[in-house]
């Protein structure tokens, strides 16, 4: 079972790839492999554990929770059942409360006309100037938000500054490229960058200092590369002149200065209370909410079914909820049984040099989620502290051990590689589903278009951070 769980999870992958010539909606896939997979691997439970290769259960055997012996199978199946899918649920659903909160305030700003105030002011329709203007504006708000919550307002800005699909297809994906590099670099920008904070790996300025510059060059190289093949203006979506309009100047400005102080309360909200980011979501969420509910208390049936959050909550994308559902759920199973941590140690022993272990961690990164990758690492590389090193005669274990106290080479080019690595394909990050769910992206498309141009990127960001390395240690 622990191979055909391996062998379901790439057909999975490979109908939500080919989504478009199937006719069949990636969420789809995605669901039934996050189901299947939980069901193979409470199938193959015995053979898997007593194998040994799920190190979940043999440290939930080694805490005395279990008794492998005579009653070893209730015991693995309540593991599995009572533990593992509540444990990995809880981690989702932070995730998947997040987004439905993101989503509802920025659809909340859109169908307020909120965004209209920013796209009046960027008055150039040049496709170069705009794609630069966007992904810098992209870049810089990643690390104040995150990357997920950018990619879901700047994809939501596009649709007002481009009618073109295609033109608006090549955007969205600069704009995951840019929140993907934007995010590496700050403590709160990436899922995987606060999980670092978080656990002491690394501290807010060292991470700033060190990643923003191989960061940008992730995102520049590709840039730079697309402004020889871009060329002419872009097209405006058309207004139409008869349309109603539903708000006023001022339920415009009120909706869109309450959506973006409601997102960037979010990691403040974090970092004063240390309680999930989707609590703060909510918390906006719920204070966005109530001000609707009283702007628009005394307004006509009709404009009430078009602004009232109960109405707009309509139009957010929950097919792309539900994808992320299945293929999280579809990880996590990988990562319960030991799949993805055989894969760790594979590269731990193969590949030797910690560069070449983060940058393996980073393209894998663009196939499975970077979250667990990143969980892996940190499980397997305890942070050294200086007393321990010390003891240390074999100057090359000191040199090696270096690498793994806090502000480390490993800890900073894992943040990098982890962060940046999942915009070689579309599905590698949450910011590349979300613009996916959102635009309707075809996986092969940005695969033929935009790979390319994300690994060059990705391995000209990496080469700046290893010169940068050497500089800053000789």
């Amino acid at each position: 079972m622990f191979i055909v769980m391996v062998v379901v999870f790439v057909l999975g992958y490979l109908a939500i790839a080919l989504e478009h010539p199937l006719h069949v909606d990636k969420a789809i896939p995605a669901l039934m492999i996050g189901t299947l997979l939980w069901v193979l691997y409470i199938f193959g439970a015995y053979d898997i554990f007593t194998s040994g290769l799920s190190e979940a259960w043999n440290a939930y055997i080694h805490n005395g929770h279990g008794d492998p012996g005579e009653h070893g199978i209730e015991t693995m199946r309540h593991f599995i059942v009572d533990k593992e899918i509540i444990h990995h649920l809880g981690e989702i659903s932070e995730i998947l409360f997040f987004l439905l909160g993101a989503m509802t305030i920025v659809e909340v700003i859109d169908k307020h006309d909120g965004f209209k105030i920013i796209t009046d002011k960027i008055k150039t329709t040049k496709k170069v100037k705009l794609l630069w203007i966007l992904s810098f504006l992209t870049f810089f708000m990643s690390a104040t938000l995150d990357n997920l919550t950018t990619t879901i307002v700047m994809v939501a800005l596009l649709r007002k500054l481009i009618s073109e699909k295609e033109t608006r297809w090549f955007f969205a994906s600069m704009v995951i490229l840019a929140a993907n590099a934007g995010g590496a670099w700050s403590p709160i920008g990436d899922v995987t960058t606060i999980m670092l904070w978080i656990g002491g790996q690394v501290t807010t300025g060292s991470i700033i200092a060190r990643v923003i510059l191989p960061s940008l060059v992730t995102m520049i190289v590709p840039l730079a590369l697309l402004s020889f093949t871009l060329k002419g203006t872009v097209i405006r979506p058309e207004v139409d002149k008869n349309e109603k309009i539903y708000t006023t100047p001022f339920d415009r400005k009120l909706m869109l200065i309450m959506g973006v102080c409601g997102l960037l309360f979010v990691p403040v909200f974090k970092t004063v209370t240390h309680l999930p980011p989707y609590m703060g979501m909510l918390f906006s969420l719920a204070v966005i909410w109530l001000t609707s509910e009283l702007l628009h208390k005394n307004k006509p049936d009709e404009y009430k079914k078009r602004l009232k959050v109960i109405y707009i909550l309509e139009h957010v994308d929950t097919p792309t909820i539900f994808f992320f559902l299945g293929i999280l759920s579809a990880v996590a199973a990988l990562q319960s049984a030991g799949q993805l941590t055989l894969m760790a140690t594979w590269l731990d022993e193969n590949l030797g040099s910690i560069y070449l272990i983060d940058l393996a961690i980073g393209i894998l990164s663009a196939v499975v989620d970077n979250v667990p990758l990143v969980a892996g690492a940190m499980g397997m590389y305890p942070i050294e502290d200086a007393a321990s090193i010390a003891a240390m005669t074999d100057p090359a274990a000191i040199a090696y051990a270096g690498n793994f106290v806090q502000d480390g080479l490993f800890w900073e080019f894992l943040a990098y590689c982890a962060g940046t690595g999942g915009s070689i394909l579309i599905i590698g990050s949450a910011a590349g589903v979300a613009a996916m769910g959102m635009e309707r992206i075809d996986f092969i498309w940005y695969m033929k278009r935009i790979s390319l141009l994300a690994l060059l990127g990705y391995l000209a960001g990496a080469g700046a951070y290893y010169l940068q390395a050497q500089l800053l240690h000789h």
